[in-house]
This record gives C-alpha cells, structure tokens and sequence, in this order.
C-alpha cells in the first residue's frame, strides 16, 4: 500500500497536480499540531485544574481553544465525564463526526456501519467487545456527534493521579478512552 501511494504521489507531483510541500505541510500537520495526545493534553489539565475542568464542563469549545486546539470553524466541542456512575461513549450515527483537532483521525471501526448503529442500539454489548465490562448498575450515555458538535469523553483518572504531573497524566490517556470504548491503563483496542 505504502508504495502505491508514494507512486501516485511521485506520478502526481510530476504532472504538476500535487505539490509535494503542501504533501509535507499536511503530513506535519498530523503528526505534530492534531491528534490523540492534542486531547490526552486536555484530560490531563482537567485532571490536574479543578477549575479548568470546571470551564471545560461549561464551555469545552473555549476550554479547549485555550490550550491551542479547535476543530474547525463553526463546530462546538462538549466534554462529557465519566463518573463512578455514568459511562459515555461517542458515535456518529449518520457518518463520521469526529473532533480531529483533538483526537486524530478516526479509526476505521468508528465509521463502520456497525459501530454506528449497535453501539445507540446495544452499548453494553459493543463495549464489551473493546474489553470494557460495566456493571449492570453503571449508566451508559451514548452521544451522537454532528456537522456542529463533537464529543471528548472525559474519563475518569486513575488511583494516584493527584501526585502525577500532567505529561505523565497524559501519557496514560488513550483516543478510545476519550471516544468511551476504552478505559485509562486498558490500552486502545480493536474489537
């Protein structure tokens, strides 16, 4: 795959299509300025700052914007937390809204046709297929991201965060975490 796609690139570049340095700014882009540790950077500052929590809850657009991040214009952000009580997971039901800013791409399984539609109908069941068990008393909320509104699942932090600095906090932050189909030190997973 990875040397048909350099091919097309090579052919397209030298019929003058593509410019190769806007190629590499994209590239940058991902690897440096959006992506999963943009929101692991976002859950550790919650962790870390009541306050910052506490705005993030109230207005996660501007939150999340403080610290250098935003999607788009025009589209809001929502911070849902997860409690000892309530788990939230997120899907798009009509395609694939995603916050890339702060999560990255999206993962093949969260646009499948699947996902989409079993997680509102059964979300018990799909995540225990990505290795999270709930109890039958812990609530589950399933939010369905828009064109407008994207979702970060704001998990719970582990046993001892409070002596933890936030680069360390954040190193223990996954996108299936923060999408809800993964639990903090239980890795991201495939169902």
């Amino acid at each position: 795959m990875e040397a048909r796609v350099r091919a097309l690139e090579t052919l397209l570049t030298a019929k003058g299509l593509v410019d190769s340095a806007a190629i590499d700014r994209i590239v940058e882009t991902y690897e440096t300025k959006v992506g999963p540790r943009n929101g692991a950077a976002v859950v550790a500052r919650a962790w870390s700052e009541t306050a910052f929590a506490a705005w993030l809850k109230t207005d996660a657009t501007a939150a999340i914007a403080s610290l250098g991040f935003g999607e788009r214009r025009g589209t809001r952000m929502r911070a849902v937390f997860n409690s000892a009580d309530v788990h939230n997971v997120v899907v798009c039901t009509l395609c694939s809204c995603y916050p890339w800013a702060v999560l990255g791409l999206p993962p093949v399984w969260y646009k499948s046709p699947a996902y989409r539609s079993r997680v509102v109908q059964d979300p018990r069941s799909v995540l225990a297929e990505f290795g999270v068990s709930l109890s039958q008393e812990t609530q589950i909320r399933v939010w369905d991201s828009t064109a407008e509104l994207r979702y970060l699942v704001i998990p719970q932090p582990p046993p001892g965060f409070e002596t933890m600095g936030e680069t360390e906090l954040a190193r223990l932050v996954t996108r299936d975490a923060m999408i809800g189909v993964g639990l903090i030190g239980a890795g991201d997973a495939t169902p």
